[in-house]
This record gives structure tokens, sequence and C-alpha cells, in this order.
């Protein structure tokens, strides 16, 4: 299985690879998500450590049961060779209906067919008013018009 585009990164390939990772996380769907990685692939998501895609799909499910009504933009940082790091913030709330906006940073690293072997995020959550959201769009892949991180300022 390959997942293209492959390193080594351009600055064009790089951000199309942030952007079909952005798309992927969107859907919300756990299984398709860990397609993206290898069988083996290593994650540090906040505190949690997660080993291969059966815990990676288990790990989603966890937090799109808590995280509800997701919505995700991120933003290429850095690029070099068969490395990306990303910036991004995204909006959920939880069942009792308060909002938040995570903010954060992942370190990517992918094998040669486009697979990430290796995601390392840092994640803060910041509690916002339901007023105070700025991602408005119908759950599922941001339109291409919407604004970016930069252009919100975040």
């Amino acid at each position: 299985m390959s997942r293209p585009p492959f390193p080594p990164f351009t600055r064009e390939s790089a951000i199309e690879k942030v952007r079909l990772a952005e798309d992927a996380w969107n859907t919300r769907d756990p299984e398709k998500v860990a397609q993206g990685y290898t069988v083996d692939c290593r994650w540090r998501n906040r505190a949690e450590f997660v080993n291969g895609r059966g815990e990676i799909i288990e790990f989603l499910r966890r937090k799109w049961t808590r995280e509800l009504d997701y919505r995700l933009i991120k933003e290429l940082w850095a690029f070099t060779g068969n490395r990306i790091a990303v910036r991004f913030a995204y909006e959920s709330h939880d069942d009792s209906g308060n909002w938040y906006r995570s903010y954060g940073n992942e370190n990517w690293d992918f094998d040669e067919q486009g697979l990430m072997v290796v995601r390392w995020a840092c994640i803060n959550d910041l509690p916002i008013r339901e007023s105070d959201r700025s991602y408005h769009w119908p759950l599922g892949r941001r339109p291409d018009d919407h604004r970016s991180l930069s252009d919100l300022g975040f």
C-alpha cells in the first residue's frame, strides 16, 4: 500500500500531504484515517502513546466519541526530506455542550511509500463560547475557500 505524495517532499507536495491528512481527519472515520499510517506506526498524542494501526483506530474512536462536531484545519510549518512539521487547530464540543479550540503542533516522519511512520503531537485546549467558533462549514472536508489558520490569526 502507498499514499502519495511521496518523500522527498517539495513545498508543493508537503502542502498537498498536509491537506490530504486534514481531509482524512475531517471525515472522523478511524479506519480511513488509519490507512495513512504504517502498520507499526508510533504516536505520542498529548501524554498518550499509541502503537500500530489497531491502537490508532481505537484511539480515534475514543477521541471522536468525546470531541463532537469536530472540525480541523492543518497548515504546513516546515518540511525536509521525509519529514513534515504541521501546526493545527480544531474546534469541537463535549457532550455537555462546552466548546473548545484545540491548538497544536505535529512532527511527521514518512516511509518511502508515503505512509506515516511516526507522529508526535503536542496539543492545548482553550475553552471558547459557541459564539466564538470560527469553523462553521458542514461536517466533512473544509471548503477550499475557507480561511486558513494564518488568515484566521490562529
